[in-house]
């Protein structure tokens, strides 16, 4: 159905999978709150440290140019300026930053969990690490960046190339194959729930075909974030040397690197399952033939 965009986090390259694009139905809002700078300045610093308010502004424009897809895919030509504008609506930077800011769990970063993760990203090698991998995500936007960086990727993993060895190792640290994984099942079965809700069928799905749509979906996401996830590694951290990655791993090895990294995924994976319900519904509107 729908095939996944992957997005890059930086520092513990929390991978996550998600639809396309998403849009945003009049009725159904995110709430408000302080935004982070006010209620935790300290975690929103580091945050900002991680590259993390520059990588929610790359995921709008992927979000921007993932729609043009998703209605090519789902309702052809049916879309055209009411779409945008929900995907507009929705992809703002602000909106995508006040929903990551709320869904992020606060209270798994201690004083102490925070102060180190700034540490390492505003010294080296971890400004180096984070600059390479915002630089990295924003190329990215350029499919042919990207699929040039997957050649790279299948050519070096031919010849054996010993950096993979190293890039497995954070890998498996981080659990990203297996993290990204379920919460792009997560998001697609969300997806299909706002289908549903929003009166994409002439009748109900079951939730048992729409489990067995979503799992049947497992390999090739599964594949796809593999081969992203090298593809990506072996690029944002070309300049790097193997004494720089392996500072990398120690550190997503920490208490404080593991918290972070269970963090990101949580706040993450909140917002595009409530993202991918937002599609859903939008995208029922038009496939259903209703006024916009």
């Amino acid at each position: 159905m729908l095939k996944a965009a992957l997005v890059a986090l930086p520092l513990t390259l929390g991978l996550l999978a998600a639809p396309m694009a998403v849009a945003q139905t009049p009725a159904q809002t995110m709430p408000t709150t302080p935004p982070l700078s006010e209620r935790a300045p300290e975690l929103h610093a580091m945050l900002d440290a991680l590259g993390m308010y520059d990588v929610l502004e790359i995921m709008a424009s992927e979000a921007m140019a993932g729609s043009v897809q998703l209605e090519a895919e789902m309702f052809p030509g049916d879309g055209g300026a009411a779409w945008q504008a929900m995907i507009t609506r929705l992809h703002s930077v602000d909106r995508m930053t006040e929903a990551f800011e709320e869904a992020f769990p606060m209270e798994r970063m201690t004083a102490d969990h925070i102060a180190q993760v700034t540490a390492f990203a505003t010294a080296e090698p971890g400004r180096s690490i984070v600059e390479g991998e915002i630089a990295t995500r924003r190329a990215f936007l350029d499919p042919g960046i990207e699929e040039e960086a997957q050649i790279r990727f299948r050519e070096r993993a031919e010849a054996g190339d010993p950096r993979l060895d190293l890039l497995t190792r954070f890998i498996s640290v981080n659990a990203l194959v297996e993290r990204n994984v379920m919460g792009a099942l997560n998001s697609n079965y969300a997806f299909y729930r706002g289908l549903v809700d929003g009166g994409a069928f002439e009748v109900d799905l079951p939730e048992d075909l729409m489990l067995a749509e979503v799992w049947g979906q497992e390999p090739e996401i599964r594949a796809d974030t593999i081969e992203w996830l090298y593809s990506y590694q072996l690029a944002a951290y070309d300049g790097l040397t193997d004494g720089d990655l392996q500072a990398y791993i120690a550190m997503s090895e920490t208490e404080a690197g593991q918290a972070l990294n269970a963090a990101l995924f949580t706040a993450f994976d909140a917002m595009f399952d409530a993202m991918s319900y937002d599609l859903g519904q939008a995208a029922a509107v038009f496939i259903a033939g209703e006024d916009t």
